[in-house]
């Protein structure tokens, strides 16, 4: 499709699979908007249950057509590349405001969601960076940070490529745009996971300073970090849905239902396997010295699966509705045609009978 327009490669895409977008929409209306699928929803939640069906049976198509376990074993593999270099980034920015000592504990504290081989690497690398000579603030620290941090945005950048295809959309943006958003993407998560290392870890500190760990204030406390986690994580999530996408940014609200449903998918699945491995699993004795690293890739790549999938399940919601769903900037609704997202510029296919 090189050489076409977005608003023409769209067209083709509507055409070779034998439907359009603006057809259909028209014949919706045609029907007062009342086609019970939520051709007409202005919300996620203004989608009635066939039209759900209808999402959830196309989610179920379109992850077998974009190959999205192949998709995330590649992303999981970059991933596992990247996680050194970012370790390192990650010591980095942590040690220009604490003791970069600490982050070893404060990664322990995540044995509930990682399995215990898989945690080990990452704490002993972060054991190893955080004891290495200090450099100080200067020059030669911040030209290793960036250096540090381009190496660890491969990994962030093989997941922009993949949910380009989970929305269907073609790679046009330039190779310095590119490199930037990844950085970018980059900086923000590890920043991310260092506010939620330290929110895991300074409010049980906390508790225990001011003297409530054994009443029911300190209880409700300590368990209240984990649903503000699961937020934080959703919030992370949308602003992966939102921003890596090469396509006209949707609204917020098109992109936290998938956000939310990947992270409980994440984090169920992530204590599952955590479980697993601890109690089941055999890699150590069937891989030998590796069988950590072999635990390490199978959570990138049910992580990478699941932040996919979620992806899918948003592009799918967005695909539901003829409404404009891209960011208006404050303008009238866009038609079909003409939003610059093919998710956005299209009708999903029926499903649900």
């Amino acid at each position: 499709m090189l050489g076409l327009s977005r608003r023409h490669y769209y067209e083709h895409r509507n055409r070779a699979n034998g439907h359009h977008a603006a057809g259909r929409a028209a014949n919706d209306r045609r029907g007062g908007g009342r086609d019970g699928r939520g051709r007409s929803a202005e919300t996620p939640s203004d989608i009635p249950k066939k039209g759900w069906k209808d999402i959830l049976l196309r989610v179920w198509d379109e992850q077998s057509k974009d190959n999205v376990s192949m998709l995330a074993a590649g992303v999981a593999y970059y991933g596992l590349l990247a996680i050194f270099p970012a370790i390192a980034a990650l010591v980095s920015i942590y040690g220009l405001v604490a003791d970069p000592v600490m982050i070893e504990n404060q990664l322990s504290q995540m044995g509930s969601l990682l399995p215990p081989e898989a945690l080990s690497i990452v704490s002993d690398q972060a054991r190893k960076v955080a004891t290495a000579p200090s450099q100080g603030l200067g020059v030669g620290l911040i030209f290793g940070l960036l250096l540090t941090l381009w190496s660890a945005s491969r990994g962030t950048n093989s997941l922009v490529t993949a949910l380009n295809i989970a929305y269907g959309e073609q790679e046009t943006r330039s190779f310095i745009k590119l490199a930037l958003l990844s950085m970018g993407l980059t900086v923000a998560g590890l920043l991310f996971v260092i506010v939620a290392m330290v929110m895991i870890v300074a409010v049980p500190a906390a508790i225990n300073i001011i003297g409530l760990q054994d009443t029911p204030i300190g209880w409700i406390a300590s368990l209240a970090r984990w649903p503000i986690l699961a937020v934080a994580i959703i919030l992370g999530l949308a602003v992966f849905y939102r921003y890596a996408p090469d396509r006209r940014e949707p609204q917020w609200r098109w992109v936290t239902w998938g956000s939310a449903a990947a992270t409980l998918v994440w984090l169920l699945g992530s204590l599952g396997f955590s479980i697993y491995v601890s109690n089941f699993g055999s890699y150590n004795e069937t891989y030998g010295s590796v069988g950590a690293v072999v635990v390490l890739l199978l959570w990138f790549n049910l992580t990478s699966y699941v932040v996919l999938l979620g992806a899918e399940l948003n592009a799918e919601i967005e695909h539901q509705t003829a409404r404009d769903t891209t960011d208006r900037d404050g303008r009238p609704a866009r038609p079909l045609g003409q939003r610059d997202a093919y998710v956005a510029d299209t009708v999903g296919e029926r499903k649900a009978s």
